[in-house]
């Protein structure tokens, strides 16, 4: 993944007798800006996609906690990577101005989502032209 705003991260998750545990902090490595936000997705069946959006501040790590998710990102410039999230232990970063989509590959997927600001509809990009639009501003 040459793209700076796009990361995989793994978080150190010891496996005991009990199973395992895995912690997130902000400002780690792991999660390079302060948890505004922590929000989640579930009860959806495979084959929804879900978010067809971009974001012009936002950042955010994603987490598939339970089941398996694929997600595309697009630059806007032709650059599109496709993601499958299917390990609780690691988390995509994504940065500001990339339009994404998580298609659930296996039913009652759960993806956690970690963002840097609270919920702001205004840094929302819903329109895939005005996305294009504002990247090459």
């Amino acid at each position: 993944m040459p793209n700076k705003l796009i990361k995989m991260i793994y978080r150190p998750s010891p496996i005991s007798a009990e199973g395992a545990l895995c912690v997130t902090e902000e400002n780690s490595p792991e999660v390079p800006f302060d948890i505004k936000r922590v929000y989640y997705s579930y009860g959806v069946q495979k084959g929804i996609i879900r978010g067809n959006h971009a974001h012009k501040k936002l950042e955010q790590i994603l987490i598939c906690i339970y089941g398996e998710i694929e997600v595309t990102l697009d630059n806007g410039k032709g650059n599109i990577e496709k993601i499958t999230l299917n390990d609780p232990s690691g988390g995509l970063y994504v940065g500001p101005n990339m339009w994404r989509t998580m298609e659930w590959i296996k039913d009652d997927s759960v993806l956690l989502v970690l963002a840097s600001e609270h919920y702001n509809a205004d840094d929302y990009i819903r329109n895939y032209d005005d996305f294009k639009t504002w990247i090459r501003k």
